[in-house]
């Protein structure tokens, strides 16, 4: 039977718009009402994520910052952590600083960036979800590095994300596999993952949507065997492959497909609702 039903938010349970279809909610009630966990999963932080997902009144849990966190609603705590050591993300932003990016990076569930690179976000973005998203949640701070070394008493990093030009996708790619090689050299601990064409994001290896839904099953007293997820993206890959149901998207990239137990239909299609209501039944 299945007690956890673990759902990517872009490219899987929203639509290309960024909304919750009716279907789909229609889907998520009917888990919840038969006592499934329905457990959005995210790169972003909890408070970050949509309201129409974040204000279900059924959804206690979620996995938020690529699995850096599993969240309690309910007790404001945090049943997981897997975070980048403060020193050790130092480093990789020195790293940043010899390349043409803008960074920021996830800290305390907020996001903070340095303000002179908040501020040419419009030339790195590439629409305008990615723009809003940068100048609505980011904290900006005169220069991020100082301001992590200043408040070290407040811990480490949960996630760093970069974007690299929007203006020319070969210079774009150009500069993230010479930059990836070089953090991938430098700090082996770092797992890299995207989650679009000109950026890059930066976690702990620990730190993923797969060892996070295995925790979160643990705590609950449940395995991986109990939880279905759904994904499109290759961030998304490690809980697909983890879960006794993986669902891949219509829309996924090769690597999800291989991995899942069953493909469904696109983002744009309900696809979410379409494998749930087969599954549940």
């Amino acid at each position: 039977m299945i007690r956890i039903v673990a759902l990517d938010l872009d490219g899987t349970l929203l639509d290309s718009q960024k909304r919750l279809s009716p279907g789909n909610r229609a889907a998520l009630e009917r888990a919840a009402a038969r006592g499934v966990h329905v457990v959005p999963t995210t790169g972003r932080f909890f408070g970050m994520m949509p309201s129409a997902v974040r204000d279900l009144p059924f959804v206690r849990y979620a996995i938020t910052i690529n699995g850096a966190q599993v969240y309690d609603r309910v007790t404001d705590t945090a049943i997981v952590r897997e975070e980048i050591p403060l020193e050790m993300a130092l480093g990789v932003m020195e790293i940043l600083d010899r390349y043409d990016v803008v960074y920021d990076c996830y800290r305390l569930n907020w996001g903070w960036m340095t303000a002179a690179l908040q501020a040419k976000a419009a030339d790195y973005a590439t629409n305008e979800h990615y723009l809003r998203m940068v100048r609505e949640f980011r904290r900006p701070v005169p220069e991020l590095k100082a301001h992590l070394r200043e408040t070290a008493a407040e811990g480490d990093v949960q996630k760093i994300m970069l974007f690299a030009t929007n203006r020319d996708r070969v210079v774009a790619e150009d500069c993230l596999r010479r930059l990836s090689d070089e953090i991938a050299a430098a700090f082996p601990e770092i797992k890299i993952t995207a989650s679009t064409w000109n950026n890059i994001e930066l976690n702990i290896a620990s730190a993923h949507k797969g060892n996070a839904l295995r925790r979160f099953a643990e705590h609950l007293g449940l395995a991986l065997a109990d939880c279905a997820a759904f994904g499109d993206g290759l961030n998304d890959l490690s809980m697909v492959a983890a879960a006794g149901t993986g669902v891949a998207m219509a829309n996924a990239v090769d690597e999800v497909k291989r991995a899942a137990r069953l493909v469904t239909l696109s983002n744009d299609e309900d696809g979410v609702a379409a494998a749930l209501n087969s599954l549940l039944t």
